[in-house]
């Protein structure tokens, strides 16, 4: 995800690691990486020339503070070169924000009119706020007013039915704004305090559909208008906001697919060029797969820093922060079991895909695309062929029950003993997290537990400064312990083949 844009301040970062002080000269090369990815990023023209205009004179006109305060008073030192990514930092944020997330009321309730083009995922996005409203406690009534494309309907309906929410449909004959305001008394009378309407879209934006939409506002009166984007779509997802703004008045933008958007552009420039803020994100296909759009964990993954606050917060939608506290204060003493490993990976499947999660931790960006998410389903395998006191005693395992286990799998029984290897690893990492503090106190669960280390999600913990489970190791990137054994081996078996080729080569010549 924004590999393009992320590209050009990786450069920057690398070129100016190092130096003593920020000059003209090599500010300006820095910039240059900067541009020529927010170019190819399909950023528009205006908004990186101002961006770079920006950080230029705030980069040469502020004094460098040499040293930070931290927690506690410590001191840390701090370089030309992140002082310059700091400032890069601020005006992205100062790029796409300020946003407001909250959603408007109107009449104790809250409603939405989506509007956008054809195809952009309006449909999807409509459930995954209704889901989104439900888990806030509101009941929501989704209301199917696009009538032209082919299985819209139905769609939406099968959507609201895999989360249980009740779909509004018109009648033959009806059109677009009579069934939003059919739908409108349907909900007041149903007691749904939160209405969602799926509008319909074109391919480009007429004057037919957007006459539709006015007529639709006219008939409900809306109290958000949220525009929906597809980020694939580049720079011309700022034409079609300034389009739909110019017709309609526009609340806030869901942008979707942003998990599959390389570039970035869209993310970048909709905010500077039409004013109008992202509310919302689509980083998935399944309903859950929606996140409130924060201006400082995109700039921070954009740096290569991670989102260790966006991170929490989608651990706190899936986790029992008190079960959590128990698992923690159980592990940390050293009862750390194959089904915890289970549990805690499952936990990290819940939030989203792995590598988009280790993508989000500081210090693992560049490591996220050496996860194979096919080895979870390897180790899962694994253990789900063990019985319950092999999974909880591993030592139990010899060769015989090796050899079962990878039988019931699937698996080669290397493979079986390589991951009873991984875990022992693991098992002494836990009880090493034990005695450390740090970052991942912040994690519920973590707080009252060895002096604020604790440990609700201690799966997540890893290279980049934070202890624990290397997922690495894990799940078949090799960047962790197994795999730098594994590479310290190989090195061995080199140097034992070089010694027994020259004595090879020594006997030959004295033959």
């Amino acid at each position: 995800m924004l590999e393009t844009v992320s590209q050009g301040f990786k450069s920057a970062t690398e070129r100016l690691r190092g130096i003593r002080e920020l000059s003209d000269e090599n500010i300006a090369e820095s910039l240059a990486d900067v541009r020529r990815s927010l170019l190819e990023a399909d950023v528009d023209f205006q908004v990186v020339k101002d961006f770079l205009t920006r950080v230029k004179q705030r980069a040469l006109g502020e004094k460098v503070k040499t040293h930070a305060r931290e927690r506690g008073g410590r001191k840390l030192k701090v370089s030309p070169g992140q002082h310059f990514v700091g400032i890069c930092e601020e005006e992205l944020v100062n790029l796409m924000g300020p946003v407001d997330t909250e959603l408007q009321r109107s009449d104790g309730a809250i409603s939405i009119m989506l509007v956008g083009l054809q195809g952009v995922g309006k449909t999807t996005i409509a459930a995954k706020l209704a889901k989104y409203l439900e888990g806030q406690g509101k009941k929501p009534l989704l209301v199917a007013a696009d009538i032209y494309r082919p299985a819209a309907i139905d769609q939406l309906k099968t959507l609201g039915a895999s989360i249980d929410i009740p779909v509004h449909e018109g009648q033959a004959g009806q059109l677009p704004p009579e069934i939003c305001r059919d739908a409108k008394q349907r909900a007041r009378r149903d007691g749904r305090n939160a209405i969602i309407y799926d509008t319909a879209g074109r391919l480009a934006a007429d004057e037919e559909l957007m006459t539709e939409l006015q007529q639709i506002e006219a008939a409900v009166a809306p109290a958000n208008t949220l525009l929906v984007c597809d980020a694939l779509m580049g720079r011309d997802a700022v034409s079609h906001a300034e389009a739909f703004s110019a017709k309609l008045k526009i609340d806030g933008i869901c942008l979707t697919k942003l998990d599959g958007d390389a570039r970035g552009g869209a993310a970048l420039s909709v905010k500077a060029v039409t004013g109008v803020s992202i509310k919302f994100l689509g980083t998935g296909e399944t309903l859950d797969r929606l996140e409130e759009f924060r201006p400082e964990g995109l700039a921070s993954r954009i740096l290569g820093m991670g989102d260790i606050v966006g991170l929490v917060k989608d651990f706190e939608e899936v986790v029992d922060e008190k079960q959590a506290e128990e698992d923690a204060e159980r592990i940390l003493k050293g009862q750390f079991t194959l089904e915890d490993l289970i549990t805690q990976l499952q936990t990290i499947q819940k939030m989203g895909p792995i590598k988009e999660i280790f993508a989000r931790m500081p210090g693992m960006g560049d490591m996220a695309e050496q996860v194979d998410e096919g080895e979870l389903v390897k180790v899962k395998a694994m253990v789900g062929s063990m019985t319950p006191g092999e999974r909880q005693v591993p030592s139990l395992i010899d060769r015989s029950r090796t050899a079962r286990i990878a039988t019931g799998s699937g698996r080669k029984p290397k493979e079986v003993t390589d991951l009873l290897k991984r875990f022992d690893q693991m098992k002494g990492m836990m009880a090493m997290l034990g005695q450390q503090s740090g970052l991942m106190g912040k994690l519920p669960g973590m707080g009252n537990l060895t002096g604020g280390m604790g440990g609700g999600m201690p799966a997540l913990a890893g290279p980049g400064g934070m202890p624990g489970f290397d997922p690495m190791a894990m799940l078949g990137g090799g960047g962790g312990p197994a795999g730098r054994s594994k590479r310290r081996t190989s090195s061995v078996d080199r140097k034992k083949k070089q010694k027994q080729a020259k004595k090879s080569r020594r006997k030959g010549r004295k033959k």
